[in-house]
């Protein structure tokens, strides 16, 4: 199954929109969806970051369970979580376009058995709209005006 990708051109400095998703609780701040972030890791930043993210999805409560593998400041982020059978992979990127910054999101999805296969196919065009309304939210928030 192919990964999916989402891209958007956000008119802010790289630094801002690369701290928007690489601060956990920045990111929660940007999107509406998430309601709520709890550290299972002493670290609340960087590689080892491990944190419970809970998510309001069609009206429910979500609980997710991520780790930060991978930091490179100003170019990109990688979490993963393992749940339901299945090895969820992202990476954020961030990459300067003229004086605005490209953020591309790349998720993978590993299901291991049968079900979480089927389950797969059911909800990949779910995931695909959560994926554009998450991206959608660290646009607005990252090019709202917070100087006022």
């Amino acid at each position: 199954m192919s990964p999916w990708v989402v891209t958007r051109t956000i008119t802010a400095p790289i630094d801002r929109v690369f701290e928007t998703v690489a601060d956990i609780k920045q990111f929660a701040q940007a999107v509406p969806q998430i309601v709520k972030v709890e550290f299972l890791s002493a670290q609340q930043s960087g590689v080892g970051t491990r944190f419970r993210e809970t998510r309001l999805m069609k009206g429910k409560e979500t609980a997710t369970e991520l780790e930060v593998t991978e930091l490179v400041k100003n170019d990109h982020i990688r979490l993963v979580a393992d749940t339901h059978g299945t090895v969820w992979d992202s990476i954020f990127q961030v990459k300067r376009v003229g004086d605005a910054t490209a953020l591309t999101l790349t998720m993978d999805a590993r299901p291991a058995g049968l079900l979480p296969r089927v389950m797969m196919l059911l909800i990949r065009g779910m995931v695909q709209r959560a994926l554009e309304a998450d991206m959608d939210s660290v646009k607005q928030y990252c090019e709202r005006d917070r100087a006022a």
